[in-house]
């Protein structure tokens, strides 16, 4: 006796082409902000702790970051309200240079901007090689509070350009060649600079890449 055939297992039916997911249209208006982040905010608009976010800063509803910046790092970050700029900004995959101004402990030598150069060793694998020299102080404004320096120990300052976002990055790179990040300022994201704007300031630029 043959034995029993099984059911063919059926397939769910397709959904309704109304039920699809579909791909958020662009809005009427795309928007593109540039904001100086100050030192000590929060990169998002809402806090349960009480503490400083971007709503203190800029009230333009649906408005989202473009990437983040660390809290106790400041300067350049763009807000938008197209989610198809907002991946073109933010994803690593399109690496778009970031440029970073970094106040370090230590004197730097030629082989730690070499290290940079060529890419550091993280936890988390090696980074893509960087553009690194260093600079004379640039003319910033005062940060509030004010670093902590040792009196004893003496500082310099550097321009990093990376292509990458992974989490913390630029301070993890510095410490990996022996220069720990005393104060850390982003100057240009692209084609997208700081220039003038003052510390809580932004500005309005045409949104596209």
């Amino acid at each position: 006796m043959p034995p029993p055939s099984r059911p063919t297992p059926r397939r769910p039916a397709p959904r309704p082409a109304a039920q699809r997911r579909q791909a958020k249209a662009p809005p009427a208006e795309p928007r593109l902000i540039l904001l100086n982040k100050p030192f000590d905010v929060l990169t998002q608009f809402s806090d349960g702790e009480g503490r400083a976010t971007l709503k203190d800063f800029v009230d333009i509803p649906g408005i989202y970051p473009a990437g983040r910046l660390d809290r106790d790092s400041e300067g350049l970050l763009l807000l938008t309200n197209d989610g198809r700029l907002q991946a073109r900004i933010a994803d690593p995959k399109h690496k778009l240079p970031k440029t970073y101004w970094v106040q370090v402990e230590g004197e730097v030598s030629q082989a730690q901007l070499q290290q940079l150069r060529d890419g550091v060793q993280l936890n988390d694998g090696p980074t893509l090689p960087a553009q690194a020299r260093q600079l004379d102080e640039p003319a910033l404004w005062p940060r509030t509070p004010p670093v902590r320096f040792r009196k004893s120990v003496p500082t310099c300052w550097l321009e990093l350009v990376i292509r990458e976002g992974r989490n913390r990055q630029v301070r993890r790179m510095t410490a990996a060649v022996g220069l720990p990040t005393l104060r850390l300022v982003r100057v240009r994201i692209g084609d997208w600079a700081l220039d003038d704007l003052e510390p809580g300031s932004w500005r309005e630029v045409p949104a596209r890449l």
